[in-house]
């Protein structure tokens, strides 16, 4: 009996953690189908990008994954019920309000995260959001509505904040772009990375409203915790992200933020045929800390499911991929980049790579990450191993490994 393996999700994760899979192991010995509510890949580090207007390459997931054995189910995930071991979906060939039910072995959860509010009244109503291409779609029409004059603020000093507002005012110079940080400008980079980020920002005209909370947005203004208020004929939300709330439903073990909870192979600590990677998972790195929720985390972790749950299907030695950080990728804008050289578990070092220099290394990571996805089956030697026969002892040494 074939092993019936489902990956939810085919964001850089997901897609990546089918693709390997499918190298891994014998067709006849597996079923592996990747679910996803979108026919074609989205390059979410580049949502900045379409929201300015620039068009992105289409990457249809049935071109990518053809002659790979991947099975792709376009259909929207609703629940996961993790003691029956099953799937519901909606969306399907049996109509777009069928529900239905898909039976798995094991099970690797993808889903990612979202736009995060954090609850501050007016978000939900006036702000924009690029954390998807919907969001971002929706920018790049109010964008392209908007006057010469008009006030953006970007609400937010992190990576997407910073990629958000210079990537806005170097396409609309015309533009009055503000940018809102909680902090000082760039207080987690380098004194290097710190002051090549303020001369772009200075360079693009942003104003920026450093150790600003932002306690309210309405349709014209956002209003700081200092009862002051900066006008805004466009807010964009850039605050963080949300994982997705199906796993906080299930009886998986979810940190208070809705994370899976994993061991060092991504194999669910309560529930061992379940699989969490990317955004997903809580995952521990170097120095015991939880890595952030990005590509360059979620890359790894696939590769590191993958690899775990081929081993142990085949009766191979469960591997373990070093999780660990090299740089961060910052774009500002099309000409001008930062990189910033961190430790293994993300702190600054005073190396930077900036400039014109830095813009085209962020592109060919970009590019990179994407042939990545597109080309599932390439990365590594074709290895595939045929599924061991389960033995009771197998089985029960799993148990001890979840339980431990």
């Amino acid at each position: 009996m074939q092993q019936r393996v489902i990956v939810l999700g085919a964001g850089y994760a997901g897609a990546i953690a089918a693709g390997r899979l499918a190298r891994r192991l014998h067709r006849e010995d597996v079923t592996i189908t990747l679910v996803n509510a979108e026919p074609d890949f989205v390059e979410r580090v580049r949502m900045h990008q379409l929201a300015t207007g620039q068009d992105l390459k289409p990457r249809p997931f049935d071109e990518m994954f053809a002659g790979t054995g991947v099975r792709l189910k376009l259909a929207k995930v609703t629940a996961v019920d993790v003691d029956r071991k099953t799937v519901a979906v909606t969306g399907t060939d049996a109509g777009p309000s069928a529900v239905e039910e898909l039976e798995y072995d094991t099970l690797v959860y993808a889903l990612g995260s979202g736009w995060n509010p954090q609850g501050v009244p007016g978000t939900a109503e006036h702000a924009h959001e690029i954390a998807g291409r919907p969001g971002a779609l929706r920018l790049r029409e109010r964008l392209a509505r908007l006057a010469a004059g008009q006030p953006v603020v970007v609400v937010g000093g992190g990576l997407t904040g910073l990629e958000a507002a210079t990537e806005i005012a170097e396409a609309r110079p015309d533009l009055d772009v503000a940018l809102a940080a909680r902090g000082t400008l760039g207080d987690w980079l380098s004194p290097k990375g710190r002051r090549h980020l303020r001369k772009v920002v200075d360079g693009l005209g942003i104003t920026v409203h450093e150790h600003t909370a932002v306690t309210g947005v309405a349709a014209d203004h956002v209003t700081t915790a200092d009862g002051g208020t900066v006008p805004a004929a466009v807010t964009v939300w850039t605050t963080g992200f949300a994982v997705h709330p199906i796993a906080r439903a299930t009886a998986l073990e979810v940190t208070d933020t809705g994370q899976i909870v994993v061991d060092r192979t991504m194999r669910s600590v309560s529930h061992p045929d379940v699989y969490a990677i990317g955004d997903a998972a809580r995952v521990t790195g170097p120095a015991d800390k939880p890595l952030r929720m990005s590509c360059a985390s979620g890359v790894p972790t696939a590769w590191q499911a993958a690899d775990a749950i081929a081993a142990r299907l085949t009766g191979g030695k469960v591997p373990e991929v070093p999780l660990r950080y090299f740089n961060q990728c910052i774009s500002l804008g099309r000409r001008q980049g930062l990189i910033q050289y961190v430790t293994a578990d993300d702190r600054a070092v005073g190396a930077a790579l900036t400039g014109r220099t830095a813009a085209l290394y962020k592109e060919l990571i970009c590019k990179g990450a994407a042939w990545g996805v597109a080309n599932p089956t390439m990365l590594l030697p074709t290895r595939r191993r045929r599924v061991a026969p389960e033995r009771p002892e197998a089985s029960a040494a799993a148990g001890a490994e979840a339980a431990a």
